[in-house]
C-alpha cells in the first residue's frame, strides 16, 4: 500500500512506519540538531530512515555525524582522504582497545554514508563498489601501520641481514582484490614478508617470522574482533599456503616454493584476484612478479580447462545440495557465475595477453570484448546482469549490514529495494532479478565446454516404462534380447509402489522422462534384475528430491555409473541410498575414478573446507562427513572396477583419515582456544597435542567402515595456564580439547557420523584419562602395561601432532617395543591372549570360516608379527619401526628371523584374506567363506603359527 511521495517515488505505509520509530528516538536525544536541519534535509533524513536500519541505528547513536554528512559527505564522498584522516585519527593512540574503537567509528561513519549515497542514487554501483574497496584497504592498512609502529617499539624493527627494516606486505584476495567490495563483504587476505632475519633495537632479538606473526594475530584481532562498536570486518586467512594448517605468516621465499611446488589449480584461480594492499613499494612489485608465473602461464593454457570444468560443476553441485534458489550469489545464474566465466578465461588466456591480467571484473569483460573472446551481446547481457545483482546485494547488506545474498521474505525489505531501484512492485523486481539470472546461467553453462547432449529416447523403453500387461512386456524384453525373467516382476512391482508415492507434477514428469532412459543401461549388464533392485533402493529415497532425479535424466554417465556400481557392489548401493548427495560424484566417471593421490587428501580437503564459513560449526561438520563420503566412494568405484588395485585401497582409505583427523584436531584447537585461549607455553604455530593410531590405522590398513582406534597425547608437562580470558589448567585444556574432537567424530548429520572411535586402549583402557601426558604415556608403557598392550603398541603408528611430539613418541615406542623380553613367558602370554580372543569373538558355523578369528586368520598371522617383533627388537632394533604387518615380515625375512618362504607365505596369506574381507564389505557379506576356499593360504598360517608359537591352533578352541 502506498501512502506517500517523495520526488517522483512512492514511500510505502511500512516505511513510513519504521521511519517515524527511529525519528522520535533521534528527537529524545539530538532534538536541537534536527532543528538546526533545513525542511528538505529533515525529509531526507526521515527517507534513509525508512529505507536502512543500518543507517537509523547509527545516526540515533552518534547524531552528531549528521551535519557533516549534509555539508560535504554525501555529495562530494572524496576515498582519497581515508589514508590520511585513519592515519591522523591514529597518530596519538597508544592502546590497542582505543585503536578498535577509532577503527570501528571510523567505519560505520563511513559506511553510512555510502548506504545513504547508494539508496539515493547519489553515486553509480562501479563507483560505490571501488569506495567501500578502497575503504576496507585503508582500513587494513592503517590497522597494520599502527600495530607495526607500537610493536617495533616494544620488540624491535624486524630486518633482513643487511639491517633493511622489512615491512608486513597483505595481499587481499577475492573482491578485495579486484576492488569491488560488497557492502557487508567478510576480506580474504594472506600475510607475507620479503625476507628472513631478526629484529633489531628489541631487548632480545626475534626472528622475522615469529615477529609478523604475532602482528598477524593482532591484526586480525584488531579488525576481527565484536566490540560495542561492531567489527570493522571479518576477515578469513583460509586461502594462505596449506590452509589452517600452514602458518600465518610465511616469506616471499616461502610463498614462491608453495605456489611452484605444492599450488593447486583452484588456488591459482583465487591468485586471479590477488593485489597488494597499500602505497605501492619496490616489493609489492616484487611480490606480484613472484606470483605472476603460477598464476599466468606463458602459452594458451588449456590444460587448466579441465580442472575449471571440474570446478563448475563443483558449482553446480551446491547449487542442488543447498537449494540455493534465492541467493543472488551462489545460485544458479548468480554473481559467482559470472566471476567464474570471467576468470576462466583469464586463466586460460592471461599468459598471451597482458591486459587479460588484471583484478576489476569489468576490465576483464572490457578486454574480452576487444579480444574478440566474447562478443557485444555476452558481454552485455553478462555486465548488465551483474551490475544489477551486485546493486541488489548491496543494497540487500545496506539495510542492516547483513552479509546476506539471500533476496529479503519481509514485505517491508522489497518495498525498501523497489523504492532505491525505481521497481514498481516485488514482482518485477523479481522478474528483472530471474531474467539476469537466466541470462547469466546460459553463458556459465557454455563456459569451458556445457553439458547440453539432449538424448534420444528409446521408444521400446518407453514402452516398457508404460506398459502394463506382463505379455507385452515380455514380448519387448525378448524383442531386444533381454533373458532375465526377474527384471519384468521387479520393474512392475516398483512402478506399482512408486505410483502411489505423492512426488508432486514436476517430480512425477521427470521421473517419466528418466526411466526410458535408465532402462537402456541395463540392456548393458549381465545381470539387469540384479542391477535393477540395487538401483531402485537408490531411486526409492530420491523420488521426491527432483533435483536429483533431474541429474540422473540429464547425465548419461551418471546413469551409467548408477547402474554398473550398484551391480558392482550393494554397499556402493547402500552408500548412495543412504546418501544421495554422492550422485554428483558419478556425473563424470574421468573424475570417479581419477582417485585422489595419497598426499593430496589433506590439500584436497582444505580445498573442499574453504567454501563452507569458517565460523559455521554445522556446515563445517557436515562438510567434513560429505567429503568422506564422496571419496570413499571415488575409492571403492575404483576398487571395483579394478581402476586401484586392492592393496592401495586400504592406503588411500587411511590417508583419507588422516586427513580428516588433521581438520577436526585443528576446527576442535579453534574452537576450544577461541573460549580459553591456548596453553601459555607453547610456541607459535604448535598445539602440544597429538592422535596415535592403533590397530587398522596404525597399520595403514582400514577398510571401508573401520572404526578408529585412537590415542590422544599432550605434552603440557609444566604446570601452567592458558593465556585467554576463562583461563583453565593445561591439562583440562587438553580433556576439553580431546572431548571436542571426540564430539566432532561422533556427532551425527544428515550425512551421518564421521567415524565411530576406540579410545580403550588409551592406558588403563576405559577407565584411563581421555589425553595422556606424553612422559606418563612412556613411563606407563614401561611399568604397568600388559603384553596385550605391547602387542597393540607394534601396530601404533603417529598420525597427526607436532613435529616434538612425534619424535618423542617414536622414541618411547622404540624404548618400549626394543626392552628385553623371556621368549617362552611372551610366547604364553600372546598364546593365551589369542585363546581368549577367539573364545570370546569366534561364532561360526560347522564348515566356514571368520577371515579374522578362525585358526590361520588375519589375526593369527598379526600375532604371529607382533610375537617376533617383540621377542627381537633388543638384538634388531630396526624391527619396532614399521607399524604394518607386510613391512615387518620383509624386515624378518631379511633379518633371518623367519625364512624366507615363510615370510612370503604368512604375506600372501594376509593380502589374499584382507582382500577377500574389502570385496565381502563391498558386497554387504560377513567376512565368513566356506573353509575349503582358503585352506591352501590358512593350513601355511596355521604350521608357522604352531611352530614359532609352540601350540597346536586346533587345540585351543572347541568352538571349530
Amino acid at each position: 500500500m502506498r501512502t506517500a511521495t517523495q520526488g517522483n517515488k512512492q514511500i510505502s505505509s511500512q516505511m513510513l512506519e519504521t521511519a517515524d520509530l527511529y525519528w522520535q528516538r533521534l528527537l529524545d536525544n539530538a532534538a536541537e540538531l534536527v532543528a538546526s536541519l533545513t525542511d528538505e534535509q529533515q525529509q531526507e533524513l526521515k527517507l534513509v530512515f525508512g529505507l536502512s536500519d543500518f543507517i537509523a541505528t547509527q545516526l540515533c547513536r552518534h547524531s552528531q555525524w549528521i551535519p557533516e554528512l549534509f555539508s560535504q559527505n554525501l555529495q562530494n564522498f572524496d576515498r582519497q582522504v581515508f589514508d590520511k584522516e585513519l592515519a591522523d585519527l591514529l597518530e596519538p593512540v597508544t592502546d590497542e582497545e582505543v585503536a578498535k574503537r577509532v577503527l570501528r567509528q571510523y567505519r560505520n561513519k563511513q559506511m553510512v554514508c555510502m548506504a545513504w549515497r547508494d539508496f539515493l542514487s547519489y553515486s553509480q554501483l562501479e563507483e560505490s563498489l571501488l569506495d567501500l574497496s578502497a575503504l576496507a584497504e585503508a582500513l587494513v592498512i592503517a590497522g597494520r601501520d599502527w600495530l607495526y609502529r607500537e610493536m617495533c617499539a616494544s620488540l624491535g624493527t624486524p630486518s633482513d641481514k643487511q639491517g633493511k627494516p622489512q615491512k608486513l606486505l597483505i595481499l587481499g584476495m577475492g573482491k578485495l582484490g579486484g576492488r569491488e567490495l560488497n557492502f557487508s563483504s567478510d576480506i580474504d587476505l594472506i600475510f607475507t614478508f620479503p625476507e628472513h632475519g631478526e629484529t633489531l633495537g628489541g631487548r632480545r632479538s626475534l626472528e622475522n617470522q615469529q615477529f609478523f606473526i604475532r602482528m598477524g594475530q593482532r591484526l586480525v584481532n584488531l579488525l576481527n574482533q565484536v566490540t560495542v562498536d561492531g567489527f570493522v570486518y571479518r576477515v578469513d586467512m583460509r586461502l594462505r599456503p596449506y590452509g589452517e594448517s600452514g602458518p600465518l605468516v610465511v616469506s616471499f621465499n616461502g610463498l614462491e616454493d608453495y605456489y611452484q611446488e605444492q599450488g593447486r589449480d583452484w588456488e591459482r584461480y583465487a591468485m586471479v584476484k590477488a593485489r597488494a594492499l597499500g602505497p605501492w613499494t619496490a616489493e609489492s612489485d616484487e611480490l606480484h612478479d613472484l606470483l605472476r608465473p603460477f598464476v599466468y602461464r606463458r602459452y594458451l593454457d588449456f590444460s587448466a580447462i579441465e580442472s575449471l570444468r571440474k570446478m563448475k560443476g563443483l558449482i553446480s553441485q551446491e547449487v542442488r545440495r543447498r537449494k540455493l534458489t534465492d541467493n543472488i550469489k551462489l545460485g544458479a545464474g548468480g554473481i559467482r557465475e559470472v566471476e567464474f566465466i570471467v576468470q576462466s578465461f583469464q586463466l586460460i588466456r592471461g599468459g598471451r595477453e597482458p591486459a587479460l591480467r588484471t583484478q576489476s571484473l569489468f576490465a576483464s569483460l572490457k578486454t574480452l570484448l576487444e579480444l574478440g573472446q566474447l562478443d557485444y551481446l555476452a558481454v552485455d547481457e553478462l555486465k548488465n546482469s551483474y551490475l544489477l545483482l551486485r546493486r541488489v546485494e548491496n543494497l540487500l547488506q545496506a539495510i542492516n549490514d547483513d552479509q546476506t545474498q539471500t533476496l529479503p521474505r519481509e514485505s517491508l525489505d522489497w518495498q525498501r529495494l523497489c523504492y532505491a531501484l525505481n521497481a514498481d512492485t516485488e514482482m518485477d523486481l523479481r522478474e528483472q532479478i530471474a531474467s539476469a539470472m537466466r541470462q547469466i546461467h546460459r553463458h556459465f553453462e557454455e563456459t569451458v565446454g556445457g553439458n547440453n547432449e539432449e538424448e534420444q529416447t528409446e521408444t521400446w523403453t518407453q514402452q516398457l516404462w508404460n506398459a502394463y500387461e506382463d505379455e507385452h512386456a515380455q514380448a519387448i524384453l525378448e524383442e531386444q534380447g533381454i533373458d532375465d525373467e526377474k527384471l519384468w516382476p521387479l520393474l512392475n512391482s516398483w512402478h506399482d509402489t512408486v505410483v502411489r508415492r505423492t512426488i508432486g507434477p514436476r517430480g512425477r514428469e521427470t521421473l517419466d522422462k528418466l526411466m526410458p532412459r535408465l532402462l537402456c543401461e541395463f540392456t548393458n549388464v549381465p545381470h539387469p534384475s540384479k542391477a535393477f533392485e540395487q538401483v531402485s533402493k537408490v531411486l526409492d529415497q530420491i523420488l521426491t528430491r527432483t533435483t536429483y532425479l533431474e541429474l540422473l535424466c540429464e547425465n548419461p554417465g551418471a546413469r551409467q555409473q548408477l547402474v554398473s556400481l550398484c551391480l558392482a557392489s550393494p554397499w556402493i548401493a547402500q552408500q548412495l541410498a543412504k546418501f544421495p548427495m554422492l550422485l554428483d560424484e558419478l556425473i563424470d566417471p574421468a573424475q570417479l575414478y581419477d582417485t585422489t593421490s595419497l598426499d593430496d587428501y589433506g590439500s584436497e580437503l582444505r580445498q573442499y573446507l574453504l567454501r563452507v564459513p569458517e565460523d559455521d560449526l554445522e556446515q563445517q561438520m557436515e562438510a567434513l562427513r560429505q567429503f568422506k563420503l564422496s571419496q570413499q566412494l571415488k575409492i571403492a568405484a575404483a576398487d571395483v572396477t579394478g581402476v586401484l588395485p586392492v592393496m592401495e585401497v586400504s592406503d588411500h582409505l587411511t590417508f583419507l583419515a588422516e586427513a580428516i583427523i588433521e581438520q577436526v584436531v585443528h576446527q576442535a584447537w579453534a574452537q576450544v582456544s577461541a573460549r580459553h585461549g591456548v596453553p601459555d607455553n607453547l610456541k607459535d604455530n604448535e598445539m602440544g597435542f597429538a592422535v596415535v593410531g592403533y590397530g587398522k590405522a596404525g597399520g595403514i590398513e582400514l577398510g571401508y567402515g573401520s572404526d578408529l582406534d585412537l590415542v590422544f597425547l599432550h605434552n603440557g608437562s609444566k604446570a601452567g595456564q592458558t593465556n585467554g580470558d576463562r583461563a583453565i589448567d593445561i591439562g583440562h585444556f587438553y580433556l576439553k580439547l580431546a572431548q571436542r574432537v571426540l564430539h566432532f567424530f561422533s556427532t551425527r548429520t544428515n550425512s551421518g557420523e564421521l567415524y565411530e572411535v576406540d579410545m580403550r586402549l588409551r592406558p588403563s583402557g576405559a577407565s584411563g584419562l581421555l589425553v595422556s601426558e606424553i612422559e606418563n604415556f612412556g613411563e606407563y608403557q614401561r611399568d604397568e602395561a600388559w603384553t596385550w598392550e605391547h602387542q597393540a603398541l607394534v601396530r601404533a603408528r603417529f598420525m597427526f601432532g607436532d613435529n616434538a611430539l612425534s619424535v618423542r613418541f617414536n622414541e618411547l615406542r622404540a624404548e618400549v617395543l626394543q626392552s628385553p623380553r623371556d621368549k617362552a613367558a611372551l610366547a604364553k602370554d600372546v598364546r593365551d591372549m589369542r585363546i581368549k580372543m577367539r573364545d570370546h569373538l569366534l561364532k561360526v558355523d560347522q564348515g566356514m570360516f571368520d577371515l579374522k578369528q578362525s585358526s590361520g586368520g588375519i589375526a593369527d598371522i598379526e600375532f604371529i608379527a607382533q610375537y617376533l617383533v617383540l621377542a627381537n627388537s633388543h638384538e634388531h632394533k630396526r624391527l619396532s619401526f614399521w607399524s604394518d604387518n607386510v613391512r615387518i615380515f620383509a624386515d624378518l625375512a631379511e633379518l633371518e628371523l623367519l625364512p624366507l618362504a615363510n615370510a612370503q607365505a604368512l604375506t600372501q596369506a594376509y593380502c589374499y584374506l584382507r582382500d577377500e574381507s574389502h570385496r565381502l564389505t563391498l558386497q554387504q557379506k560377513k567376512s565368513v567363506v566356506p573353509i575349503e576356499d582358503v585352506q591352501a593360504h590358512t593350513s601355511i598360517v596355521e604350521m608357522i603359527y604352531q611352530q614359532i608359537l609352540g601350540q597346536e591352533l586346533g587345540q585351543e578352541s572347541e568352538q571349530e
